[in-house]
């Protein structure tokens, strides 16, 4: 094999690679990234990388590769896209991407992709572009177009290449919900046309490059007899894409431009040709790029980055131990939960405790129903799943304690057995042994007063279910040593969490910011405001459940044990509202006693969920009150901004990215919103404080303002700096 160095290319970030075949393996590096992403300098380089293989006699085709693990080009530049000011400016670089990837497209030799881990947004637009792919059977072999994840649209080609790739109902379906989708179902949508063992990619693509010489085209895709039916015809085609819309509206309630504006690209592109289509999907692109919902969503972007990079410690001499083993109290569902992630994405052993047998089973039922799930979906092996299942061993005893490095505790919210929990750990395992409590309300310094070794204890808040829900609060007290804090955190992003560092206190900060949301919500109810009336007017507003839907998902008998602990710490704001005693005693738990504010089992209608018409006799209510949605929103969201705030200005949270990425990733304050802090700025705190003041004055005490508001809105300052 010869090989040759580039001329005119930028060797940092493309180096060529001519095989005696003649088939030139071009493999990419954006030096000082752990991803290969799409900026500027990677663009121009790979200008001069084509203009330079346009000059190669005897060239038969091109390879394009990445060097970096499980990274083969993650998305564009985000931050490019957010430096742009105009509408206009943000249509240009999408035209810019499109003339490129035509270029790739047209190239006079078949240019092939060989994708090994992410492969995303303007990276499957690149592949996409490509005569022909190949990808890896790897795990973090992933393709997608998220784009929309940031109130976007794929910009650079992906609305016209990726249906006549893929088909039209599996591009809509990437691209209206950003899914990623795993190397076997890639294959099976014919968006690639090999999957391969990671050895031999370089050797399959090459393989692929020599059966595209010739054609002027990739491999034609097969198609299904219902494909045929609905795609290739103009009525199949407008009863798709009308169907688009309409579960489009049903899901987003229209909180999300970049959905309608995705269908009419593709549906044009379909209708009329690609060049129509290219020509719709760069303007619309830049128009997104200017919308409220779409800079929200890249600040959320920007926040979460940074969290990464965050050890969550003020300390920066605090480095984080290594973590080998891992122990697990409680094989509920929480703890169950914590076992699997901590297997499947940390990859670590578990040692996972209960009293009692049957909840050891009940456990690793769970854990095992979780990995076959995996396996169904392509998204492992049945050998992988197994690896990870042995790493989970359940136990009655403290056997093998004395190796473990964190044991984290998930059990009933009593601070006696949590006493006893910390004191059995202590015992039974080695001294530096860190204890982490799952407790959703009970401040950790309470715990750690059980404690021998109270700088080794902290808390780990995850959120139900553990393996969906992407937050993880971190509680820190003032004995926590900053080491631990380092190391919890570490282990946290390990097992794929977001993870926040809150200041110990009752409720930490989530549950202290959605307690008043929910209580008020209780409190309209009691007043005669109908079930469904709340709940679907805060869908509208953009939350992903109504506040009495998540009481019964999350169970009113959890909720009942942490509201005294709130109303004892917080006073008369946080006063619980008498109606969750009648439903308790009354045996409606919710979901999992299918018994709650709605109707589960046979009662249970199919489609949209029904409100259990009974519970307004039960709580002696006439539900006929009139409400405007207005009033709904503003003494549900405003008690849980104000709250927000108070958390704020009494240091529990670190930061104000903190304390709006865990409203949006631990309670699903709307995204698009940007948080609770940059809703108040863009609503402006004078009208908050005005707002608030006009609901104390009808509704009482628990509507006063936070003194920081009246404060920030007299000095006419905002939370976040624009």
């Amino acid at each position: 094999m010869a090989t040759a160095t580039p001329e005119e290319t930028d060797a940092s970030i493309f180096q060529i690679n001519k095989r005696d075949d003649g088939i030139a393996v071009v493999t990419i590096n954006v030096p000082g990234k752990s991803h290969n992403i799409l900026n500027r300098a990677l663009m121009d380089a790979a200008r001069q990388c084509l203009d330079d293989l346009e000059t190669e006699e005897q060239l038969n085709g091109v390879v394009f590769m990445s060097s970096k693990p499980g990274s083969f080009i993650a998305g564009a530049d985000v931050e490019m896209l957010h430096a742009c000011n105009t509408a206009e400016e943000a249509t240009e670089l999408a035209r810019s991407g499109q003339a490129f990837f035509d270029r790739i497209a047209s190239f006079r030799v078949p240019v092939v992709a060989a994708i090994n881990g992410s492969c995303l947004g303007g990276g499957l637009e690149f592949a996409l572009a490509c005569r022909g792919r190949v990808c890896t059977n790897s795990e973090s072999t992933a393709l997608g177009v998220p784009e929309v994840m940031l109130g976007l649209l794929p910009g650079s080609g992906g609305t016209q290449r990726l249906p006549r790739r893929a088909g039209i109902q599996s591009a809509l379906d990437m691209a209206l919900t950003g899914k990623q989708v795993t190397p076997g179902k890639a294959k099976r949508i014919g968006l690639v046309d090999d999957v391969v063992p990671e050895p031999i990619l370089e050797d399959a693509a090459v393989r692929l490059t020599r059966k595209l010489q010739g054609r002027k085209s990739g491999n034609e895709r097969r198609r299904s007899w219902m494909e045929l039916l609905l795609e290739t015809n103009p009525i199949g085609r407008r009863v798709v894409f009308d169907q688009a819309r309409k579960q489009a509206q049903s899901k987003t309630r229209g909180n999300y431009p970049a959905l309608p504006r995705i269908i009419e690209c593709i549906e044009t592109g379909m209708s009329q040709g690609m060049e129509k289509g290219l020509e719709l999907e760069a303007k619309r692109f830049g128009e997104l790029a200017m919308t409220p919902q779409a800079r929200q969503l890249m600040n959320i972007y920007f926040a979460t980055t940074a969290m990464k990079k965050d050890p969550g410690s003020d300390d920066a001499s605090a480095q984080p131990r290594g973590v080998r083993r891992v122990a697990v109290l409680g094989a509920g569902l929480m703890g169950a939960g914590i076992a699997f992630v901590t297997t499947n994405k940390a990859g670590l052993p578990v040692r996972l405790k209960d009293i009692a047998v049957e909840g050891l089973n009940k456990g690793m039922r769970h854990v095992n129903d979780q990995l076959r799930e995996r396996v169904k979906r392509g998204r492992m092996t049945a050998f992988e799943a197994e690896v990870q299942r042995n790493r989970v061993t359940p136990t009655v005893e403290y056997t093998g304690f004395t190796s473990v490095d964190v044991a984290i505790e998930a059990v009933f919210e009593d601070l006696d057995l949590k006493h006893r929990m910390v004191q059995d750990v202590e015992a039974n395992a080695g001294d530096q042994t860190i204890f982490a409590s799952n407790t959703s309300s009970i401040p950790i310094t309470h715990i750690a007063q059980g404690a021998r070794r109270p700088h080794n204890v902290i808390g780990m808040h995850y959120f139900s279910p553990v393996e969906k829900m992407p937050l993880l609060e971190v509680i820190a007290t003032e004995q926590t040593h900053p080491e631990v804090i380092a190391t919890t955190v570490d282990m946290g992003r390990r097992q794929g969490k977001t993870v926040i560092v809150v200041k110990d206190g009752a409720g930490f900060y989530v549950n202290r910011i959605l307690a008043p949301y929910i209580n008020e919500a209780c409190h309209m109810l009691s007043e005669g405001v109908a079930i469904d009336r709340i709940d679907e007017t805060l869908l509208d507003f953009g939350f992903p459940v109504g506040p009495f839907a998540l009481l019964d998902e999350v169970g009113l008998d959890v909720t009942a044990k942490v509201a005294p602990i709130l109303h004892e710490a917080f006073g008369e704001r946080m006063r619980p509202v008498p109606a969750a005693d009648a439903m308790l005693e009354d045996g409606r738990y919710g979901k999992k006693s299918q018994k709650g504010f709605y109707q589960y089992g046979g009662k249970k209608k199919k489609g949209k969920k029904e409100v259990d018409r009974s519970v307004y006799s039960l709580l002696k209510v006439d539900p006929s009150a009139e409400a405007p949605e207005s009033d709904i929103i503003d003494r549900t969201v405003l008690m849980m901004v104000n709250e927000a705030a108070r958390c704020w200005d009494e240091g529990v949270i670190r930061t104000l990215r903190d304390g709006d990425i865990g409203a949006v990733y631990g309670i699903g304050f709307p995204p698009f919103r940007g948080g609770p802090f940059r809703y108040m700025d863009e609503l402006g705190l004078p009208e908050i404080v005005q707002r608030l003041k006009e609901h104390q004055g009808r509704h009482g005490q628990r509507f006063a303002p936070a003194p920081i508001l009246e404060r920030m809105a007299a000095s006419g300052e905002q939370f976040h700096q624009k």
